[in-house]
């Protein structure tokens, strides 16, 4: 198995945290999210323990909750000491509602409107990561109104290229994000961020893209945003006490995909940073991460049931399941690989034990490109009721998920200890009506 979270039973039947999947799919129906709680806490874990020990009491890591976003989300990440980043008021609501310590909340995006402003404002929001000038106006602004002297960190493009999807990468000059250095802006919106009254400039973001399995763009980064922290010292005698340098560590999604190790990782970027700081005299800033997918990713797996198996003689072979793209529109979107297999019959070696055909898994949306993974090896006996299993998808499918064809979205439920909850319940046709006249 691919996480170390999953096994089979005696019954031959695929298990999260010891909760097998072919009964929690017969008691909640399909199609399902299961998650990992514990695994979710375990990764936590690992990050705060890391960060602490390499780069002191300072640090703190943010889930970045676009990854997954519900109550029970910052339930957790409240209980582990996490920060967390919000990309919406949607998010920022959900956190707030259930009792975040809103104070270590960052609120990302390119275009916030000034009434995302005002309410996370109101709802005490830590810090904003303004992205642009548009932006720091509106802060000062509302800020004032409101009595205010608002926390931000600046947005900068430190014009790394992550070699990664080119729709995940975020960290070069021509990104939609944030102010290039290379250009000057970075300096330029710098120097007017610290002339503004009701805004505490409070250092600087970065953020180079998703799915990268070593350090090498947290480097690369942290070099630059060094260098960038020093210019402005010198120039303008600021001294910025925080630095976050995004998320980005990947997940195994396929057995080919490396195994990584986030605490070592972790270790190689707070040493290669100590070192930069005492070449150019600073003190090592209060270092952010922002891991969000490397949290839930593998502590999540959704589970269909198969209808249709269609077979095209020396064309192409389908297997529709009773979910897609409306749950997970990460292949539509980026053609992500994810691994496949029957949970009913998880410990058959398909290859080995008997004739298998290679397959599309599809799903019920009309809608061609609805197409959960292609080249899927499955037996060749697959069958209208099997029960087809999609490993780590704890990260961006719920969160991604949509009521296109006016499908409702799957629940959410949760596995602690071997046992289950439900964390979001299942959508109904009323639900998705509810808002329509």
């Amino acid at each position: 198995m691919i996480c170390s979270n999953l096994s089979v039973n005696p019954q031959g039947h695929l298990c999260i945290n010891g909760a097998d999947t072919v009964a929690l799919a017969k008691q909640y129906g399909t199609p399902l999210y299961i998650m990992d709680e514990d695994r979710i806490r375990e990764n936590c874990r690992t990050y705060l323990t890391a960060m602490k020990e390499a780069f002191g009491d300072t640090a703190c890591p943010l889930y970045a909750s676009k990854a997954a976003s519900f109550r029970q989300i910052y339930r957790i990440m409240k209980e582990e000491g996490m920060g967390v980043d919000v990309v919406s008021s949607g998010e920022v609501y959900t956190a707030h509602s259930v009792g975040f310590p809103m104070e270590k909340a960052y609120f990302h995006s390119n275009n916030k409107t000034d009434a995302d402003i005002s309410y996370a404002m109101d709802c005490g929001i830590g810090y904003f990561v303004a992205d642009n000038y548009e932006e720091l106006d509106a802060v000062e602004r509302i800020a004032a109104e409101k009595g205010l002297r608002q926390k931000v960190l600046l947005r900068l493009t430190p014009g790394i290229d992550p070699h990664t999807y080119a729709a995940v990468a975020t960290g070069k000059v021509d990104s939609k994000f944030g102010s290039a250095i290379e250009t000057g802006q970075a300096e330029a919106i710098t120097a007017y961020a610290l002339r503004l009254s009701h805004v505490e400039l409070m250092g600087f973001h970065c953020h180079v893209g998703s799915q990268v399995f070593d350090s090498d763009v947290f480097l690369r980064a942290s070099e630059i945003m060094l260098e960038f922290i020093a210019h402005i010292k010198a120039v303008y005698g600021y001294t910025a006490p925080e630095l976050d340098l995004g998320g980005g560590y990947g997940v195994r999604y396929l057995a080919s995909h490396p195994e990584i190790d986030i605490a070592a990782n972790i270790r190689e970027v707070a040493a290669a940073m100590k070192e930069k700081c005492a070449a150019l005299g600073l003190e090592l800033p209060a270092v952010r991460m922002e891991p969000g997918r490397s949290i839930v990713a593998d502590a999540g797996l959704t589970v269909y049931t198969a209808g249709t198996v269609k077979r095209i003689p020396g064309y192409k072979n389908y297997v529709s399941v009773d979910g897609g793209m409306t749950d997970n529109p990460r292949f539509a979107l980026y053609g992500s690989p994810y691994t496949v297999l029957l949970a009913n019959r998880a410990s058959e070696d398909y290859e080995k034990d008997g004739e298998t055909f290679t397959c599309s898994v599809v799903g019920r949306c009309c809608e061609s490109g609805d197409i959960l993974q292609e080249n899927v090896i499955l037996p060749a006996n697959v069958t209208r009721g099997d029960l087809v299993a999609v490993l780590t998808t704890g990260a961006y499918n719920y969160a991604m998920s949509s009521n296109y064809n006016r499908i409702p979205k799957p629940p959410v439920v949760m596995v602690k200890d071997g046992e289950s909850y439900v964390a979001v319940k299942r959508e109904t046709p009323e639900d998705v009506c509810r808002n329509d006249l």
